[in-house]
């Protein structure tokens, strides 16, 4: 019997090393980005994830804000180690898991496709979507903005669609926007993953992996999707999962995982092809 799940991952920070907002400033010749999130979030003005979308809308120095920036600065955005063997694993994990991959994102959609490009499918991502004036191609207003709150009704949305049941959800983050969904996935026996040290977001997250390479995120996954379905074999199948590249074993645990240099060899070579 095969098992569906759905794994929904944050873009800045999560899979990037980057900030959507400062590299688009950077590419824009302004460099006040931060004192002006800053400022936003003293006053409680807009939903946390979701200043650069005003910003772009309302501030005169980002009203110069094209389309073709957006697509330019997700191109500057440097991704983390390994994100395109990440996205190809979850699809060749065999017949008995099938993982629906999306990213859900509070920055401009134009520049999280451009950035996984080639990766993740323009249908799988979801981010702040603009409306733009045909003849200046100025922003002229915000359709959606995919943080905070947002990111659950993306979320419920691809649930539904999918035909998935809620403890079969897998979510990434690493900042305070992804706190609700978090919270949301938490309540229904779902995963979640943090991917910062900050203790408002790890607290918050069932499982916490520190690394500059995407692949360390299946530890947990497969801990819980493979090894959490075959109780007889236990988790100390875990360090077979994984081979370091300096030879040794991995043995340590996923709340311990942070080593850049570990990735995927296998999954388990012993899962059996009838799930108990």
């Amino acid at each position: 019997m095969t098992r569906k799940f759905l794994l929904a991952s944050d873009f800045d920070q999560t899979l990037s090393f980057n900030d959507s907002g400062v590299v688009l400033s950077e590419l824009i010749g302004f460099h006040g980005f931060h004192d002006k999130v800053k400022g936003l979030a003293d006053i409680n003005l807009v939903q946390q994830g979701a200043e650069l979308s005003y910003l772009i809308l309302h501030d005169p120095d980002f009203r110069r804000v094209r389309r073709e920036h957006l697509v330019e600065t997700g191109r500057r955005i440097l991704l983390k180690h390994d994100v395109a063997l990440f996205a190809r694993v979850l699809d060749n994990l065999g017949e008995e898991h099938k993982f629906n991959f999306n990213v859900i994102s509070a920055a401009p959609q134009e520049i999280v496709q451009s950035a996984l490009e080639g990766i993740v499918p323009p249908a799988h991502i979801f981010g702040a979507r603009f409306r733009y004036n045909e003849a200046t191609g100025e922003v002229d207003s915000i359709i959606r903005a995919a943080a905070g709150w947002g990111k659950i009704t993306v979320l419920e949305e691809l649930r539904a669609n999918l035909g998935i049941s809620h403890d079969h959800i897998i979510y990434m983050g690493d900042g305070s926007s992804d706190l609700p969904v978090m919270m949301h996935v938490n309540q229904y026996d779902g995963l979640t993953i943090a991917v910062s040290e900050a203790k408002f977001v790890s607290r918050g997250a069932k499982r916490t992996v520190l690394s500059a390479n995407a692949m360390s995120v299946l530890v947990p996954v497969l801990e819980r999707v493979m090894i959490g379905s075959l109780p007889k074999f236990g988790a100390s199948l875990v360090p077979t999962v994984l081979r370091c590249s300096n030879g040794t074993g991995c043995t340590r645990t996923y709340s311990q995982f942070r080593t850049p240099e570990c990735k995927l060899q296998r999954y388990l070579m012993t899962t059996p092809r009838r799930l108990s």
